[in-house]
């Protein structure tokens, strides 16, 4: 399965040395709430007030583009499930170089994202419970999922079942509320009609280029949908549990995420909206629920908590990949009698432990820079995800179609459209004052690990 030549390599899978520990619950739970987070909680509100109602489109416009790269992936993982995902097809499809690259990035991707995510909870713990410093409490956060990640995959995935739980159980208790105030049922409300949706300057009050800051404001919400298919190579059955929670999540999240969207600007003015406050929160005040705020921060900071637990999982089964197939230390391999890759979950969890020296000396600054220098990764990631499979799906087809349990829709166009949307956004990113940052340091990143690759690819070959 780890072969240095891609192009020799049997599409057939190996059995992984990691533990069978998770469930299809797990894993379909995990499809559902893993892209739940506070991206959409709070900063669903900057979208809103760039798109107005129209960011009812930019989210079908993002979500349908996070859908396609989701299929993609269920098809590659259910045919070749493997602990690394995406990485090894893309080494399998592309090339080391590929593989190296893709993999190294989403790792790096992920440790930065989750000493944020550490951060982001530790700000709203520390405003419950001031006598404790916001170090301390990243600290706390970060040796409490530590250790779970280290004992058993099955703690991942009982902590990220219950957190997902909760976050899709707020999510429908919300969209039903809402309901029940739109059409004036609950106490104290009047049917709104569709006032909010045509007044105050129209369903596009700016245009369709507001539809396109909207999709640029709400696209990077969906990243982690990523993770449901790097855990499948530690189920019972991979190749049927990934299919089941692709098909599961899809629709779904397209539905928490629209369905949001949606009653949100039909109950509210769309100008009522400020960046980086919460629209829900707004909503819950409107209708009347008490401490709505206190609610929503209790939402959120189990919402950045689930999002800690799940990168630190996803990053360390990359790392481990890349060493199973010589691209990272080897010293990464070992892994414990209970079949978790321990070294692989330290050496991912390090940055989150130097993060808490990060917030006691700069903790405002720092992580805005960190945040700037994967922003646009995902998008890479995708873009070779997307590649992969253009190459991987003909030889699938060729060598072991009976594999194909879970197929691409209309392949290869709708894979085409993804590409596009992907290079669309980019070209958004560089036309775009407040984007454009985040994109040149993701790029300088990215361009930095191909140098890589390439250094080590020459020597490979040198060497053989």
């Amino acid at each position: 399965m780890h072969d240095a030549s891609p192009a020799a390599d049997s599409l057939a899978a190996e059995k992984e040395p990691l533990s069978a520990g998770l469930k299809q619950r797990h894993l379909t739970m995990l499809g559902l709430g893993g892209v739940i987070g506070a991206g959409l909680f709070v900063g669903s509100g900057a979208g809103i007030a760039v798109a107005g109602p129209g960011i009812i489109v930019s989210y079908l416009i993002a979500g349908a583009l996070a859908m396609l790269v989701m299929r993609m992936l269920g098809e590659m993982s259910s045919a070749m499930p493997a602990s690394g995902a995406f990485s090894v097809h893309a080494e399998r499809a592309l090339g080391r170089w590929a593989g190296f690259t893709v993999g190294w990035l989403y790792w790096f991707l992920l440790v930065v994202v989750l000493a944020v995510e550490a951060t982001g909870a530790a700000q709203i713990a520390n405003g419950w419970v001031p006598g404790v410093p916001q170090w301390a409490w990243v600290l706390i956060f970060m040796v409490v999922f530590t250790t779970a990640n280290l004992t058993a995959v099955k703690n991942f995935g009982e902590f990220e079942f219950w957190f997902a739980a909760l976050k899709v159980g707020a999510i429908v208790l919300f969209l039903a509320l809402s309901l029940l105030a739109i059409f004036g049922v609950l106490p104290d409300t009047e049917a709104v009609g569709f006032t909010n949706l045509t007044g105050q300057g129209g369903f596009l009050p700016n245009g369709v280029s507001g539809v396109v800051s909207g999709v640029l404001a709400v696209v990077f919400a969906f990243g982690g949908l990523e993770v449901v298919t790097i855990a499948a190579a530690e189920s019972d059955d991979p190749a049927r549990a990934v299919g089941r929670a692709v098909r599961s999540a899809v629709w779904r999240i397209l539905f928490f995420y629209v369905g949001s969207m949606l009653v949100i600007v039909t109950l509210l003015p769309w100008s009522s909206m400020q960046p980086g406050k919460s629209p829900y929160v707004a909503v819950l005040d409107h209708i009347g629920i008490p401490a709505a705020g206190q609610i929503m921060n209790i939402v959120v900071f189990v919402a950045l908590l689930s999002a800690l637990n799940a990168n630190l999982y996803g990053s360390s089964r990359m790392v481990f990949s890349l060493a199973e197939r010589g691209e990272a230390p080897k010293g990464l391999l070992k892994v414990s009698g209970g079949g978790v890759p321990r070294r692989a979950v330290l050496a991912s969890v390090a940055f989150g432990f130097a993060s808490v020296i990060l917030n006691l000396e700069w903790p405002d600054s720092i992580f805005r820079y960190l945040l700037n220098a994967v922003g646009a990764v995902l998008l890479f990631v995708w873009g070779l995800i997307a590649v992969s499979q253009l190459r991987l799906r003909r030889r699938i087809e060729r060598e072991m179609p009976e594999r194909l349990a879970l197929k691409m829709w209309a392949f290869p166009y709708l894979t085409w459209v993804a590409l596009a949307g992907m290079a669309g956004v980019l070209v958004l990113m560089v036309t775009d004052e407040g984007a454009r940052p985040q994109l040149l340091w993701s790029a300088a990143a990215t361009g930095a690990v191909l140098v890589v690759a390439w250094v080590r690819e020459l020597r490979l070959r040198r060497a053989a």
